[in-house]
């Protein structure tokens, strides 16, 4: 059918899903366990491709631009919710948290098909991406206590200092520590042995940076960085990169077993038009703030269509809102549709980002 693999694989995740008839996955937990792991493969294949001089050419956009865009899409997806989709105050503040990530998984994937990850315009995206995941850490912490504030500052301060400071470790162990331990691992010869101990520095380095609260990808994303900078980036790379595909398959499979057939059906003319209000809001905002700062010509179109979809951290947001009885299980259900949907439909949006700008290009003579 020429499209993005990526869609197969969500839809495959449908039809084996506990929503619809036929063969369905039993044992979801364990799907979503090997989920993880691709996930952390996906964003550490990603660290050992880009390197801190990469990242920190974009700093300014990342850093400047990143919570300006959170803000405005926060703002703009929560006055959508009262205004069209029937959502109290509180419930708004969620949603537009929620619609503000983008999906790194995606992106990544994405980039890896196409392979573009080294240009400017998917250096631009990353570094948003890395500072939209660092994000969701004040989001959960605050979010919660939206009805009583008090006490909120001082966790979110305790927050912030033990990410720094385990983040800080992370780089010292990595920069000191890994090389020689990598550089012995090789002189003892076995291949399949320098494989184990790359994966176990990805996927190790993902759960210690869960065990403090942190996302368990983004410390894999931080490990390959590490990494990136020391003379084994490329055989690890090439090591790594048939099992990052495996892995991260599922990750794209167990985000089809979500989403429920029945109630898309059921409540399709709201869903679509949230649909496509988020990609449309999320793509201006986006593609303004990349040409705000600087970036022409193709850029602004690339940055803002391929970061257009929500991200899998929503899930986890979605997940604490409604144990914490903040938003109410319809909103839950249209968060959760809109974000399977929009990250099926990412490959499709995203590759319309080169003929739209020439075609505005066209236009404008």
């Amino acid at each position: 059918l020429r499209l993005p693999l990526l869609v197969g694989y969500v839809a495959a995740g449908v039809v084996i899903g506990p929503h619809t008839a036929g063969p369905s996955v039993v044992a979801v937990h364990d799907i979503e366990l090997l989920a993880e792991i691709g996930a952390a493969l996906l964003l550490f294949s990603l660290g050992l491709e880009v390197s801190v001089r990469d990242l920190r050419a974009v700093g300014r956009v990342a850093l400047i631009g990143g919570p300006i865009q959170i803000l405005l899409t926060s703002a703009a997806a929560a006055w959508a919710g009262i205004r069209f989709l029937s959502m109290t105050s509180t419930e708004s503040a969620w949603f537009g948290a929620m619609v503000a990530v983008s999906s790194t998984l995606v992106v990544v994937k994405t980039l890896n098909e196409r392979g573009v990850t080294t240009t400017l315009a998917s250096r631009v995206m990353i570094g948003l991406l890395v500072l939209q995941d660092l994000a969701v850490i004040p989001m959960l912490i605050i979010l919660p206590q939206l009805g009583n504030l008090q006490g909120a500052a001082g966790k979110l301060a305790a927050a912030i200092g033990i990410a720094i400071t385990f983040l800080a470790a992370v780089v010292f162990a990595g920069t000191r520590l890994l090389p020689g331990l990598i550089r012995r691992i090789l002189i003892w010869g076995p291949r399949e042995l320098f494989l184990v101990a790359v994966v176990a520095t990805g996927v190790g380095t993902g759960f210690a940076t869960h065990q403090v609260g942190l996302s368990f990808a983004l410390g894999a994303f931080v490990a390959g960085i590490i990494l990136s900078e020391s003379e084994f980036s490329h055989q690890a790379l090439s090591d790594l990169a048939s099992l990052r595909d495996i892995f991260g398959l599922l990750f794209f499979v167990s985000v089809g077993m979500l989403l429920d057939p029945r109630y898309v059906a059921a409540h399709w003319g709201r869903i679509a038009a949230a649909v496509v209000l988020i990609f449309l809001s999320k793509a201006v905002i986006l593609g303004g703030i990349a040409r705000s700062f600087g970036y022409v010509n193709m850029a602004p179109w690339i940055v803002g269509l391929g970061l257009s979809q929500i991200g899998e951290f929503s899930f986890v947001l979605a997940r604490s809102g409604v144990r914490s009885s903040m938003i109410s299980q319809a909103t839950y259900d249209l968060v959760l549709a809109c974000t399977v949907l929009t990250m099926a439909l990412s490959p499709l949006v995203s590759s319309a980002a080169l003929p739209l700008g020439r075609a505005w290009r066209r236009w404008q003579k």
